[in-house]
């Protein structure tokens, strides 16, 4: 049986719970049965796998592979991450560059399948990473059952900072945000913005996202993440933010207006 995280309330009370415990829950949870046979046979098989089409057809492998990527949902669309894989990341037109999403370049990145890459999969410290990677998502997942909002903070302490810390501009650290699904809805609802955002143009989110980040931190810039209590205050906000949006959302139109009523 594998060990659920325990995530007692909701919120910051919560959020600091969990860091306080984080390190002996992550431990219990990775040494559950099933996670050492995944993690095993992972670090046992992988070096035997030398293309694309050998890692898809391994369900087991290809399940912490994508695992380790936050990309575990894609499990079943094998066709997809095989073209993901063999395209690589060295030419512009390569499947995983046209995302918006980065982690599809991350992972194929990792494996080394595309056209004049060094195959990576022999790679032992490579390997042993992914296995890593791969249970810190599983955890995360786990605790996202019992509480989805701390999935996402959790998951954003590592993502912000590698995000932060990467070469390149500014405005490319922040598209990247806004083509990871969790952390740009950490973002949305710590800046405080509404979920028909994604509708505009992208320009112009970046506009408003600037804005917003700067009014809330002091800075528009992603870079300030490299800092890991520029992210602990975000995080704080953001759960501060969801807790609140969670308790307007479970009163009732006829409840809103009998407090009113109370307080006049």
């Amino acid at each position: 049986m594998t060990f659920q995280p325990v995530i007692p309330t909701g919120g910051i009370v919560g959020w600091r719970f969990l860091q306080r415990t984080y390190d002996a829950q992550y431990d219990c949870f990775s040494a559950s049965a099933v996670n050492q046979r995944d993690t095993k046979y992972f670090l046992e098989n992988i070096s035997k796998v030398q293309s694309a089409e050998d890692l898809v057809s391994d369900r087991r492998l290809l399940q912490v592979a994508l695992g380790a990527f936050g990309l575990q949902d894609d499990l079943n669309n094998r066709f997809f991450i095989q073209k993901i894989l063999s395209d690589g990341t060295s030419a512009d037109d390569a499947l995983a560059n046209r995302l918006a999403d980065s982690r599809y370049r991350d992972f194929a990145d990792a494996f080394g399948f595309g056209p004049g890459d060094m195959l990576k999969t022999g790679l032992i410290t490579n390997m042993e990473k992914i296995a890593q990677d791969n249970l810190t998502t599983r955890f995360e997942v786990a605790v996202g059952q019992s509480n989805d909002t701390m999935r996402v903070a959790l998951y954003a302490q590592h993502t912000l900072a590698d995000l932060a810390s990467e070469p390149g501009s500014d405005d490319q650290k922040w598209f990247s945000v806004m083509g990871l699904p969790a952390i740009r809805s950490m973002m949305e609802t710590a800046l405080g913005l509404p979920s028909s955002f994604a509708q505009l143009d992208l320009d112009k989110q970046l506009e408003v996202f600037r804005d917003r980040l700067s009014r809330t931190t002091g800075s528009s810039e992603i870079s300030q993440f490299t800092d890991p209590e520029a992210i602990s205050d975000l995080t704080d906000t953001y759960l501060a933010r969801a807790q609140i949006a969670e308790v307007q959302a479970s009163i009732s139109p006829a409840q809103t207006a009998l407090i009113l009523l109370g307080a006049g």
